[in-house]
């Protein structure tokens, strides 16, 4: 079966972490998963040093839209901050039919509505538990296993 391609935009600390979770379990992913997932290419700023850091195994790019609409990435990871440029590329993935993850909470505190709009005439999901609820994994089990009730309001 075809791996998952994933696009990460921004390979800094967080990034880079994701990498690294993702090279360290690919397997245990992949079993779970039932398909593997791998980053097939990256965006940054600081082009050397991602190459340095992804060590040939993706491909590298200095623009960030280049990777969101690119024909072989299934998923973008926004990982870049901010809620200007994080908007357009989250729009621009969105546009070109890729599933979004992001942990941004200014993006979605300032564009959120939109943004999810965007994703669901689109028919691709927003992933977003790790800006919300300080990380809890419950948005999926709220979304998933209550979708028969209406939540209004998360607080904590």
């Amino acid at each position: 079966m075809k791996p998952i391609n994933v696009g990460l935009l921004g390979i800094g600390t967080v990034g880079g972490g994701t990498w690294d979770v993702l090279a360290r379990n690919g397997d245990e992913i992949h079993r779970r998963a039932g398909r593997a997932i791998r980053i097939s290419m990256v965006a940054d700023k600081q082009v050397e040093l991602a190459r340095k850091r992804v060590a040939n195994k993706a491909k590298v790019r200095s623009d960030a839209f280049d990777v969101a609409r690119d024909e072989g990435v299934d998923i973008v990871v926004e990982l870049i901050g901010g809620y200007t440029v994080a908007k357009d590329l989250v729009l621009e993935a969105i546009r070109h039919g890729k599933h979004v993850v992001t942990a941004n909470k200014a993006l979605l505190a300032t564009h959120g509505n939109e943004i999810f709009a965007a994703a669901q005439k689109k028919g691709v999901m927003v992933a977003f538990e790790a800006s919300v609820g300080g990380g809890i994994p419950i948005i999926k089990a709220l979304r998933e296993g209550l979708a028969a009730n209406r939540i209004e309001w998360i607080a904590g």
